[in-house]
């Protein structure tokens, strides 16, 4: 759960400090938020693969692996003096932070029993929505008191703490029968990455009225429609959709994938709402975003305890119901709102999201067996991912044009 809290905060920490790295790096305010597009590409694009290296390398070689990786590109980002190394280092930290999630959630699917799988997720999702809600909590910390670089740096110290208990602790090897698909990974990888280019710069080009975001849509659709196929098909190791066919788990990643959308969006944007426009100072903004992921954890280690005896779809359908109330809150935003209108739909939220990770995720893995818990944690964060960050691609030019041009919107 660790070594997840230190991925997930890497989603958001950076949002805080883009304006004082379009100074350092010397770049505008479109070009900057390729700081936070390379990384939820690369992540997106390896995910998939998590399964296949998993039985190739063995569940814990492969995740230690991958946190060294992410310890050392992190430390890589914080001594970047462009854009062009700001980018390829965080490709690299979300390449090899991409495995880390699912195979944590499926190590703990695996060490509990069945019937205490409800109290093992809500521990793990205590980790998973504290990360990236308090992303900019902790960034906006750092910025103010340190320098943006610290927000990379801090990773190294986790990171190593978070090498020696997996060395010391995980023992899990999960190694077995292997096979690389090189066409299922080219349609994954041309499908997935077309359609963030289509979502990061359609806004800009006018969406379908531009030849080539047409015509990447089209091949995006191509090749996203082979690569489910193929793996329906085959059944491989890599982005194993086949698994899709357990109705568990394909539900709970339809709902995963929607909400993601729906509110992992909005923590996203908030920041840039708070600082840009609202002109909060950076820590400000930081301790503005906190109560959404304190509520979270106080509601789900409140419930962890009941977890197993209550319907998971009575919690789930009481989450989206606090989750509604806090967004439509958030509906009578104006340029006038005070802290107060900040905070309070986001304990509101927060308490919803708890109510609803926690039990999604215990439903996606109740009727998986024991072999196939990799595979639907690679699945069920894929999905995950594509929901909060490629929709916040496609928000974020328009929201940087509306700001340049109105300052309103």
């Amino acid at each position: 759960m660790l070594s997840a809290i230190m991925v997930l905060l890497d989603m958001t920490i950076a949002n805080v400090a883009l304006p004082h790295m379009m100074g350092a790096l010397g770049v505008t305010s479109e070009q900057v938020t390729w700081v936070l597009t390379s990384y939820s590409v690369a992540e997106a694009i390896f995910i998939p693969l998590a399964s296949y290296l998993s039985l190739k390398f063995g569940v814990r070689n492969l995740l230690l692996v991958s946190v060294a990786g992410f310890v050392v590109s992190s430390a890589l980002c914080g001594q970047a003096d462009s854009l062009a190394e700001m980018v390829f280092f965080r490709v690299l930290q979300g390449a090899f932070g991409a495995s880390v999630i699912p195979l944590s959630q499926s190590i703990m699917v695996q060490i509990y029993p069945p019937e205490q799988r409800g109290k093992a997720m809500a521990l793990f999702s205590v980790g998973v929505l504290l990360g990236p809600i308090l992303g900019p909590t902790v960034g906006g910390i750092i910025t103010e008191h340190m320098d943006w670089r610290w927000i990379f740096y801090v990773n190294v110290p986790v990171g190593g703490l978070c090498l020696f208990l997996l060395y010391r602790f995980v023992n899990l090897d999960g190694r077995g029968k292997h096979k690389m698909d090189w066409p299922l990974v080219i349609g994954m990888t041309i499908g997935i990455g077309l359609l963030q280019m289509v979502l990061d710069r359609g806004n800009e080009e006018g969406w379908f009225e531009s030849n080539m975001i047409l015509f990447s849509t089209i091949i995006s659709g191509i090749a996203i429609i082979y690569f489910v196929r193929r793996s329906l098909i085959t059944k491989g190791d890599i982005a194993p959709v086949w698994l899709l066919k357990n109705r568990n788990l394909a539900v709970s990643c339809l709902m995963m994938a929607g909400f993601s959308m729906g509110l992992f969006g909005i923590t996203q944007l908030q920041p840039m709402l708070l600082e840009q426009l609202l002109n909060y100072p950076v820590e400000t903004t930081g301790f503005a975003m906190a109560p959404r992921g304190l509520t979270s954890a106080i509601v789900l280690l409140v419930m962890a305890r009941f977890m197993d005896r209550i319907d998971a779809r009575v919690l789930i359908a009481i989450g989206l119901c606090l989750n509604a109330i806090g967004t439509y809150y958030m509906l009578q935003y104006s340029m006038n709102i005070d802290l107060y209108w900040v905070i309070l739909p986001s304990i509101i939220q927060g308490a919803g999201m708890g109510l609803v990770f926690a039990p999604l995720s215990q439903l996606a893995y109740a009727t998986l067996p024991a072999s196939d818990t990799v595979g639907g944690a690679v699945i069920f964060n894929l999905c995950r991912t594509i929901g909060a960050h490629l929709v916040f691609q496609s928000l974020i030019p328009t929201l940087v044009a509306n700001n340049k041009h109105s300052g309103m919107h």
